[in-house]
């Protein structure tokens, strides 16, 4: 069972601002469009990262774009080019960003604040340390929405500061995770900042590593389906590892046969409880095992008291273990 991955999201700081001390000085300016395409002045993420200024809207044209970026400045919107009014997104309106990550570490790294990303899929990010994301975060405060996380090691992967926040919305994470060295996780908050949001993801056929790992002091997971499907392997569903306040609420929960955990769904206070548990609350998840033997909803290791309520269950599943309580509860033979 893998329960108890230690990854750090400090990883080798060194190696990238080595590498940033390649890229252009840059200083603070009005918002400016700068457009990113094959046929433009601006060829590819890296070009495009070189010269951005704090405040700046970058959006790529489709197409697949093989090399990575590190932006170390702030406030930045980027986003795909999206089709015109009535056209169906296809492979050929797709903008992809895959190859090898930079750094080591992620095919988009973010140094700097305020950080927007809208559309784009990140797809194949692997490392040295087999623990390379589509976007390593180290500055505070992420939105992603509509984008895609395929193929890689760590999906997302957040450090920032305890006032950070990262929102995640409208997501697919497909195929992520790893534990060949230190464990990597679909969508990973590896830092204690401030709250962690996933809203209307979902997440699929992930390996090994656990879907949503998050050392947030608030994690909130609403609207989202997370399933092993028939190939996954994943750990957990979603764990709190250092414990925190808990609003999971309104998702389709799904582990498969496959799974590397055949203990439990949710675990929280897994590692520690270093972080201040005030809340936890476990509401309308609709939540199937395909396992023989019988699984633990939510594992709670904290001394705060768990409150699920209105939550359906198929297959063998025991709603809690650890202190809290469980009403308004169905069960559903398969």
């Amino acid at each position: 069972m893998v329960g108890f991955c230690k990854a750090t999201v400090n990883h080798r700081k060194r190696s990238i601002w080595f590498l940033l001390a390649f890229s252009l000085v840059v200083t603070p300016a009005s918002a400016r469009l700068l457009e990113v395409g094959p046929s433009r002045t601006l060829t590819g993420p890296a070009a495009a990262a070189r010269v951005a200024k704090d405040g700046d809207h970058i959006v790529f044209d489709p197409g697949t774009y093989t090399e990575c970026a590190i932006w170390p400045v702030s406030r930045l919107t980027i986003e795909a080019r999206q089709p015109p009014a009535g056209m169906k997104q296809t492979v050929m309106t797709q903008t992809v960003v895959k190859g090898p990550p930079c750094a080591n570490r992620a095919l988009f790294v973010f140094l700097g604040n305020d950080i927007t990303v809208r559309g784009l899929i990140f797809q194949g990010a692997k490392d040295y340390w087999h623990t390379g994301a589509g976007i390593l975060m180290e500055g505070a405060n992420l939105t992603v929405e509509n984008s895609q996380f395929l193929d890689g090691e760590n999906g997302i992967l957040a450090g920032g500061p305890e006032t950070s926040v990262v929102r995640v919305k409208g997501s697919l994470f497909r195929g992520n995770g790893s534990c060949e060295g230190a464990c990597a996780h679909a969508l990973y908050a590896g830092a204690r900042i401030a709250r962690l949001e996933v809203l209307g993801c979902e997440f699929t056929d992930t390996h090994v590593g656990h879907d949503i790992k998050s050392r947030a002091h608030m994690t909130i997971v609403r609207d989202t389906r997370i399933e092993d499907g028939p190939t996954g392997t994943s750990s957990y569903l979603i764990e709190l590892p250092d414990g925190g306040n808990g609003e999971i609420l309104n998702n389709v929960m799904r582990k498969g046969i496959h799974s590397d955990n055949k203990d439990t769904a949710i675990s929280i206070g897994t590692e520690d409880t270093r972080n201040d548990t005030r809340e936890l609350v476990i509401r309308g998840n609709q939540f199937t095992s395909d396992l023989p033997e019988p699984v633990r909803f939510v594992h709670n290791l904290t001394q705060t008291p768990a409150r699920l309520t209105d939550n359906t269950f198929v297959g063998s599943v025991l709603p809690l273990d650890g202190p809290g309580t469980v009403t308004s509860t169905a069960a559903v033979g398969q």
